[in-house]
């Protein structure tokens, strides 16, 4: 694929252009990497029946009807295995021609966020409110531009054979272009998907083949950084809070602290099976918060017990493993960067949701990928997911 009016996979014939070549079983179905696929629809799948327990009783959330939830998650993966289809077949060289469209309509969006259109939620004023119910983060599709922005930085020069690694300057553009919407989300704040951008763009350097040194020094200058904000009061007053409370959980139990207390009880009681699907007393005594976005896996932890709550870890570990080969076999350096960018984003994310959920990482209101509930969430991994698939399926059939 060489730009946006070209469609057809490498080593095959116009004749597989378009749809049609979608689902012909001599190109794309053979390329298509299968096994993170089908982990991406089974974690999609339990975190339907997760979030329809969890909100199936909360009539203050789900406006009388149980099924409301559940409704609108499927309907989210569907949206999401769309996007994905699309990304597909648009493929990412062609994304790649984009990128300043699309680069400029995030930052757009992010910063719509900080006008009187941007809404409030659990704290952080980071959406936007649609008509008929339905919210737009735009945070989350940020973190797809970045990492297409910098590959398309810091491959340029490299996959044109002008340069073995990215030089210097290249690189500071490249960090240029992430610290622009970084710094717009910070001032939601929203410091959950800074850190998550901040992971994506280390993995993204370290792929690139750029000096250690500027790994070292981002490293360092985050952690001053970090002390900087903290010591400034740049936080707000329940960020403080939330990382005071994962220093020391009895701080607050009654207070901050619960959310996490709370988690962790539904999770130990869960033992190795669980207690059974729609039969957690946490969750159906309504004691833990957001317990369908930020703590859904809270609900796998209760009622499938310890057997549900690994297979959500595995089929993680399955779509990372995937990803990690991918970036490692693909032959354009463009490729590898925006498959290492993804598979930062996951695990640290995964680890980030899991993690405060067990109480070894402090509450950040991330997202368990294709688990929690959130379209926005949703629409942004799916789309990742696609371009994972399209740099599979443009290169040479090794795998």
């Amino acid at each position: 694929m060489t730009g946006a009016n070209s469609f057809q996979v490498s080593g095959y014939g116009p004749e597989r252009a378009g749809w049609t070549r979608l689902f012909a079983r001599d190109s794309l179905a053979r390329r298509l990497d299968w096994p993170i696929l089908l982990a991406a629809i089974a974690l999609s799948l339990m975190g339907a029946l997760l979030v329809f327990s969890a909100t199936r009783n909360r009539t203050e959330l789900n406006q009388g009807d149980q099924y409301y939830f559940l409704i609108r998650h499927v309907l989210n993966t569907g949206i999401g295995l769309a996007l994905m289809i699309g990304t597909v077949w648009l493929g990412h060289r062609a994304l790649r021609t984009a990128v300043p469209i699309l680069y400029g309509l995030s930052v757009f969006l992010i910063l719509l966020v900080l006008t009187p259109l941007g809404s409030t939620i659990n704290g952080a004023h980071s959406w936007i409110k649609l008509p008929g119910g339905f919210s737009l983060q735009p945070s989350e599709f940020v973190k797809v531009t970045i990492i297409l922005g910098m590959a398309m930085l810091l491959a340029t020069r490299v996959d044109a054979g002008d340069k073995q690694y990215p030089d210097h300057r290249t690189v500071v553009q490249a960090l240029g272009l992430a610290a622009v919407p970084m710094l717009i989300v910070m001032l939601m704040p929203d410091l959950g998907s800074v850190m998550v951008m901040v992971v994506i763009v280390l993995g993204v350097l370290l792929a690139s083949g750029a000096s250690n040194r500027w790994v070292f020094g981002l490293i360092g200058t985050g952690t001053m950084g970090a002390i900087a904000v903290w010591q400034l009061g740049i936080l707000d007053d329940y960020q403080i809070a939330r990382f005071a409370a994962f220093a020391n959980p009895d701080l607050d139990p009654a207070g901050v602290g619960y959310n996490t207390n709370q988690a962790r009880i539904a999770i130990g009681s869960g033992g190795l099976t669980g207690s059974g699907l729609f039969h957690g007393s946490q969750t159906t005594g309504q004691f833990v918060p957001e317990q369908q976005t930020d703590f859904v896996f809270t609900v796998a932890g209760e009622e499938l017990g310890f057997l549900g709550g690994g297979l959500i870890i595995v089929l993680l570990g399955v779509i990372l493993w995937r990803a990690s080969r991918i970036a490692r076999e693909t032959t354009e350096l463009y490729g590898t960067i925006v498959a290492a960018g993804i598979v930062a984003w996951f695990a640290f994310q995964a680890f980030e949701n899991i993690g405060m959920t067990l109480g070894i990482m402090p509450v950040t209101g991330l997202p368990l990928p294709f688990v929690s509930y959130g379209g926005s969430s949703m629409f942004a991994v799916w789309v990742a997911v696609g371009l994972l698939q399209s740099i599979r399926v443009q290169r040479p059939m090794s795998a």
